[in-house]
């Protein structure tokens, strides 16, 4: 017990393993999630060593937290900034109203607090970053002792331990069960229609390849050709196909326009499947790869950053730059904000979109500079990250006064706004600031796994006499709090907004910000649809409920 005590990097870091093992326990489609594991076990290791981390330690971890949640949002938080994308904001605005006014209104009928009201919000809402947002405006709030403070901030961690667990598994349940039943859908089958609609390819998982790629090399031999010229035989395949190399005997030629091909004469040609097929009913048969014949081909990732090119079809951007065609270029990916999109000729593409482009050396180089950038994402920019952090840090201390109420943003607001302007400034070129998706995710889940650890043990002494106070007000809040905004989305979203039934149960989902909900919705649907509408409240919620948390202590404690 002393080695603990004296030691709280060692509790800390036992948190984080048992929470996280806590956490991958399942029951049914549920899961605790590493977050709300590290928070329980913290609790009860707090209680028990009464091991104290300073409070630098929290605010350092949480600032990094909330900086790299707003660098990963920024890009489709920004784009979804438009008409067409309106009418999901809708939702997160019941979901902000609805929360605050929950909160607000049991805090003052149960005389609650503003730790366990903010825990509340915090844990209703599923959204762990509340806590830090909560537990940071507690500590600015003028007129308390330090032992209030500490009680506050404490009943922030107990209040969203209980909210979480009972808000957990009632948006997982109410998402993935209940609202197909009240839709009258089977949700497998409207995803499916909705997709053949819309023409949407679903994504591919991080451990998963195409089993039939667009881009393919087929090697033929010579027969029905003879006589034709490398040119002649390209334009009759409409330009789609190049042809890279021609073995005559023992030669390797240059494949030029004008050269004819001759009998027996075995031909690598490259493009998309179905004109590379095409191609063997001109040349002649198939044949297995040939020694010497093979081709390297290059890849480069490329940002869209020149304005000419923004809201083109890729079909026109490869009209307008003949290189596509004369140095056998293709496009064979399109990402924006992380998300896979069809690469067919009629999608269009915006700044900040980037393309995989396969093709010999040389083309690549020439089109680079006519598209925009290419991406540099293989190392962290320590600096651009250092400014980010620092610049919010300095917002975070802005304080504004609406009438007797002071209302600022605190380190992890002021954090949280310039992690969305970094990360969509970062995302017009590509080329500076770089923070890897893997460096990011890992800042961001280690941040706030550690800020949950220190906020655990530190409130674990006063946990119990709080479950014994509330102890059946934190289960129903947590209910409530879910089904209440949920029900009012489905019905507006479903009468008013018109949103396809898949993409409104994922948005509801991610008005929530529950990963475990669309993982659900995403399993019964067989369908990576509803992720459609998840992305859009995911990310504006992502940015508003944080600042939920200030905004409740700030009313509450004036």
């Amino acid at each position: 017990m002393g080695v603990l005590k004296d030691h709280p990097e060692l509790v800390l870091f036992a948190s984080l393993a048992l929470g996280y093992l806590l956490g991958k326990l399942r029951v049914g489609p549920l899961t605790l999630g590493g977050i709300c594991g590290t928070l329980i076990v913290s609790l009860l290791l707090g209680a028990w060593t009464k091991a104290q981390v300073s409070d630098d330690v929290k605010t350092v971890f949480f600032a990094l937290f909330i900086f790299a949640l707003g660098y990963m949002a920024g890009p489709q938080f920004f784009r979804n900034l438009n008409k067409r994308s309106l009418r999901f904001f809708v939702l997160c605005g019941i979901e902000l109203v609805c929360a605050l006014g929950i909160a607000f209104g049991l805090a003052k009928w149960f005389d609650l607090d503003v730790g366990t009201a903010s825990g509340i919000l915090a844990g209703a809402a599923t959204e762990s970053a509340v806590v830090g947002t909560a537990t940071e405006s507690i500590g600015k709030l003028s007129g308390l002792t330090a032992q209030q403070v500490s009680e506050y901030q404490g009943n922030v961690a107990t209040a969203y331990t209980v909210c979480y667990l009972f808000g957990l598994i009632t948006i997982v349940l109410y998402t993935s069960q209940i609202m197909p039943m009240m839709l009258r859908i089977n949700l497998r089958d409207a995803a499916r229609e909705l997709w053949e609609r819309t023409r949407s390819s679903g994504s591919l998982g991080p451990d998963e390849r195409p089993a039939l790629p667009t881009m393919v090399g087929r090697t033929y031999l010579v027969t029905t050709a003879d006589g034709r010229t490398v040119g002649n035989l390209e334009s009759a395949l409409d330009e789609r196909i190049t042809i890279e190399s021609v073995k005559r005997g023992s030669k390797v030629l240059t494949p030029s326009p004008g050269l004819r091909l001759t009998l027996s004469d075995l031909v690598l040609v490259v493009g998309r499947r179905a004109q590379t097929i095409e191609a063997g009913r001109l040349i002649g048969p198939e044949t297995p790869g040939v020694p010497g014949l093979d081709s390297p081909l290059a890849t480069e990732q490329v940002s869209i950053t020149r304005k000419s090119n923004d809201g083109k079809t890729i079909d026109r951007i490869q009209h307008e730059n003949p290189e596509f065609l004369s140095a056998g270029v293709y496009v064979t990916d399109v990402t924006r904000a992380g998300q896979e999109l069809p690469a067919n000729g009629d999608t269009v593409v915006h700044r900040g979109d980037v393309l995989t482009l396969v093709g010999a050396r040389s083309g690549l180089n020439r089109l680079v500079a006519k598209l925009g950038s290419v991406v540099r994402n293989d190392a962290t920019d320590f600096i651009y990250l250092g400014l980010g952090i620092a610049a919010g840090s300095l917002l975070g201390q802005v304080v504004v006064k609406f009438g007797d109420v002071p209302l600022s943003l605190g380190t992890g607001g002021g954090c949280l706004v310039s992690g969305l302007l970094f990360g969509w400034f970062r995302s017009r070129s590509q080329t500076f600031g770089a923070f890897p998706p893997q460096a990011a995710a890992t800042i961001k889940d280690m941040g706030l796994a550690v800020f949950i650890a220190c906020t655990g043990l530190v409130s674990g002494p006063q946990a119990w006499p709080l479950l014994k106070e509330y102890g059946a007000l934190l289960p129903f809040a947590g209910i409530a709090m879910v089904l209440i905004p949920a029900t009012l989305s489905l019905v507006v979203g479903l009468k008013l907004l018109h949103i396809e039934k898949p993409l409104l149960i994922g948005a509801i989902a991610g008005q929530q910000c529950s990963t475990p909900a669309i993982t659900a919705v995403t399993q019964v649907a067989q369908s990576s649809v509803p992720m459609l509408g998840y992305t859009i409240t995911y990310a504006l919620s992502n940015f508003l409920l944080p600042l939920t948390g200030p905004v409740l202590v700030g009313v509450l404690g004036s």
